[in-house]
């Protein structure tokens, strides 16, 4: 079996030096596959992301403990152009693109890895996405959500990467919409090969896209399996995919007592 494409060895990460926001946190992203990290607000996932792609450092925080291995090299606390180089790029949260630029300014903004042909990749990420095609003229502030987020996804693609860390990809849109950018993410996979780690909250659609997950909570993965496994699993029934009926709606109240029960205890 050939050695993952990204692997995080016991990582810990602290914010201001004191505060430890991801403690012992080991996952595995084989090449070609798509992973997901599902987790609630605060658990740690995009803090994850950050690490991983060198942002951390703008947070005043940085990797205390552990390694985040590339190709099996060692990349903790890179700078992020470091780290783009290498072939891993970020999609961050709530779709941030120049909103004074058109739709094809923004792809022409970015400078993909040594060698690739910047015209070419633009152009890929049309045909990825027709919606895109058809309104490349228009300045990036009156798009849609939905828009807005495939132009994200496709400046990130411009770059060339091999592995693509999507955070919070669902958040805020309409649902046909979210089922839309699932496909297209498949879409890349197949077609470009990408590598995806995405991390959400919304663990049905992930579920849905992902050949494995892990589930993070205070910083630390408490459960990990197939889509199958994790579907089947009780907590994520209850927590996750709101099968819990009335007893997820006190869930606000008694999550941690009941969680550190089942997960940690």
């Amino acid at each position: 079996m050939s050695p993952p494409l990204l692997k995080l060895e016991q990582l810990e990460v602290a914010y201001h030096r004191v505060i430890t926001a991801v403690q012992g946190v080991s996952i595995e992203v084989p090449k070609g596959s798509i992973v997901a990290v599902l987790g609630t607000n605060g658990a740690g996932k995009t803090t994850l992301l950050r690490a991983i792609s060198g942002f951390i450092g703008l947070d005043d925080a940085r990797v205390t403990e552990g390694a985040v291995r590339y190709r099996g090299e060692r990349i903790e606390n890179l700078r992020p152009d470091r780290v783009t180089a290498l072939g891993i790029v970020l999609v961050p949260e709530r779709s941030k693109v120049f909103e004074n630029l058109t739709v094809a300014e923004n792809l022409e903004t970015v400078v993909p890895r040594a060698g690739a042909d910047r015209r070419r990749l633009a152009e890929s990420v049309f045909e990825l996405f027709p919606a895109l095609a058809r309104v490349r003229g228009r300045e990036a502030g009156y798009l849609s959500g939905g828009e807005r987020q495939m132009l994200a996804i496709g400046s990130a693609l411009a770059c060339n990467p091999e592995l693509l860390l999507v955070d919070e990809l669902s958040q805020g849109l309409a649902p046909l919409v979210i089922d839309e950018l699932m496909q297209r993410l498949r879409a890349i996979r197949e077609q470009t090969g990408t590598t995806i780690l995405l991390v959400e909250q919304n663990a049905q659609v992930a579920l849905d896209l992902a050949d494995y997950g892990y589930v993070i909570e205070n910083g630390a993965i408490v459960l990990d399996g197939t889509p199958e496994r994790l579907r089947g699993h009780e907590d994520i029934r209850e927590f996750y995919l709101g099968g819990g009926g009335e007893r997820r709606r006190s869930y606000r109240d008694v999550k941690q007592y009941r969680r550190s029960r089942r997960w940690y205890g």
